[in-house]
């Protein structure tokens, strides 16, 4: 009776370790063309060159994940994953067809989550997340709305940066974004304030957020707040270091420094300085593993 009961009882219908394979094999074929062309087309801009970094972490992090992901014995969403898929794959013509190279990157959040949802379904999705979401950082974002938003945050980092320097007694004056000091004028141009550069530091934030695995909530919280600040300061601190080059060593150093050093330090500062914010946090708002770890010793004195 026991085996009439075994043969007659519903199968989950989940697909194989291969089957993941080849569905991320027909991905990566899929997805070469759209790499192709932001590698020709839009990381090549100056202030883009952030772009394969983040796409090769949003593959870290995938490859990180797997394993937790194929020991997973969780049965496949298959409504949502083909309802995923469907949405994916409109999303991936239009952008395509019509060269909306935000659309197109954009669908492989759904192609990829349709994976997750037809292979382990909301357990495998919510297992990589995060993944899909740090795709945001690589979509190429709306000309209007870069130039809408580089145009405030270009003042914005000029003043700031005149401020600086002239409260250090440099001989600093400024024409709008143009920053003037002794000889030479110096534009501050969209790599060095712009939204681009902005979201690549977010993206450096975020991140290292992901890394560090705070069980506090607050602290995660007040520590994203602080990513938008310290992505302004790392601009700011770009800039003025620009501007100092410049002024003791001439034009030709300044912009060597642009096309050579000037990225790495943005990277650099915005990394110290979210280690140090996070490690003056930790002053105040432990993680909830370090109370469990205490908790024994409490309840013994009782």
């Amino acid at each position: 009776m026991n085996h009439r009961i075994a043969l007659g009882a519903p199968k989950s219908v989940s697909l194989g370790r291969y089957d993941l394979w080849l569905l991320l094999g027909a991905f990566v074929a899929l997805y070469a063309p759209t790499y192709a062309t932001l590698d020709r087309v839009v990381w090549i801009r100056e202030g883009q060159g952030h772009g394969p970094i983040l796409a090769a972490l949003i593959g870290w992090l995938i490859w990180t994940r797997l394993p937790k992901f194929l020991a997973l014995n969780t049965p496949p969403n298959t409504f949502a994953g083909s309802v995923t898929l469907l949405l994916g794959a409109v999303m991936y013509v239009l952008g395509r067809s019509q060269d909306l190279m935000a659309l197109d990157t954009f669908s492989q959040v759904f192609f990829l989550g349709s994976i997750a949802l037809l292979y382990r379904g909301w357990a495998g999705l919510r297992l990589m997340w995060f993944p899909l979401f740090f795709f945001i950082f690589i979509i190429p974002l709306p000309t209007t709305f870069v130039d809408s938003v580089t145009a405030p945050l270009k003042m914005a980092v000029s003043v700031v940066s005149e401020n600086v320097l002239h409260a250090a007694g440099f001989p600093i004056g400024r024409e709008g974004v143009m920053l003037v000091i002794g000889p030479y004028k110096l534009l501050v141009a969209d790599a060095c304030a712009g939204i681009n550069s902005i979201f690549a530091l977010e993206a450096v934030g975020v991140f290292y957020m992901s890394i560090a695995g705070h069980t506090n909530r607050l602290r995660n919280i007040l520590l994203a707040t602080f990513i938008l600040p310290i992505s302004f300061i790392s601009n700011v601190t770009r800039v003025c270091t620009l501007v100092l080059i410049t002024y003791y060593f001439g034009d030709e150093a300044g912009q060597g420094f642009v096309h050579g050093f000037a990225g790495i330090l943005l990277f650099v500062v915005a990394t110290l300085l979210t280690l140090a914010t996070d490690s003056l946090l930790g002053l105040f708002l432990k993680d909830g593993s370090q109370n469990v770890r205490t908790s024994p010793s409490h309840a013994g004195s009782n």
